[in-house]
């Protein structure tokens, strides 16, 4: 007899990709995501993969004549996506620091960070590298701090991203898409 199924095992790190709100979603597992629309695109390397979380805040619901709560009421709710961007561009920067001005120039490239207020809202997808798995998060905004650290020898510098989902209008904040073998 059979104690599980091997095949919705999930393994590996998988690749992250970025596009503006409103962009087209993938609907399958196969068709590549700069073909569902070319505004996906891939976000590189990571330092250790990416962590998707999800909290949910709760009070119980008491009353004199009961020890146990009667109900458990759900007060709020947190989703996210956290990774290190282990490729320093400007481009990563801008990413990472909700928008900002990336200026080309004679042999260089400049960035420059958004005002407060001027942060740009947008998408992330994440999908496994045995193409069995494919999340979209809607809605993100890069909430958590920015740090790059230098450091001797094979320590490579990293962007840190701590992603928060919001619930965009007439959406839910995430969907994943799974090969039936993980119903």
């Amino acid at each position: 007899m059979s104690r599980g199924n091997p095949a919705a095992l999930a393994l590996g790190p998988g690749s992250l990709y970025i596009a503006p709100l409103g962009t087209s979603e993938p609907t399958d597992l196969t068709t590549p995501w700069d073909t569902v629309s070319p505004n996906w695109v891939s976000l590189g390397y990571t330092d250790e993969g990416s962590t998707f979380t999800y909290s949910v805040e709760s009070e119980n619901v008491e009353v004199a004549e009961e020890l146990d709560p009667v109900a458990v009421a759900l007060t709020s709710r947190e989703l996210g996506l956290s990774f290190a961007l282990a490729e320093i561009t400007a481009t990563n920067l801008k990413r990472a620091l909700n928008g900002g001005t990336i200026t080309s120039g004679s042999g260089i490239v400049t960035f420059e960070p958004p005002d407060l207020g001027e942060e740009v809202r947008t998408m992330l997808g994440w999908e496994s590298e045995d193409g069995t798995e494919r999340w979209v998060y809607r809605q993100c905004l890069q909430v958590g701090n920015m740090e790059m650290s230098r450091a001797k020898g094979a320590a490579k510098a990293t962007i840190s991203c701590d992603f928060r989902l919001e619930r965009p209008a007439n959406a839910k904040s995430f969907k994943a898409i799974m090969a039936t073998a993980r119903a």
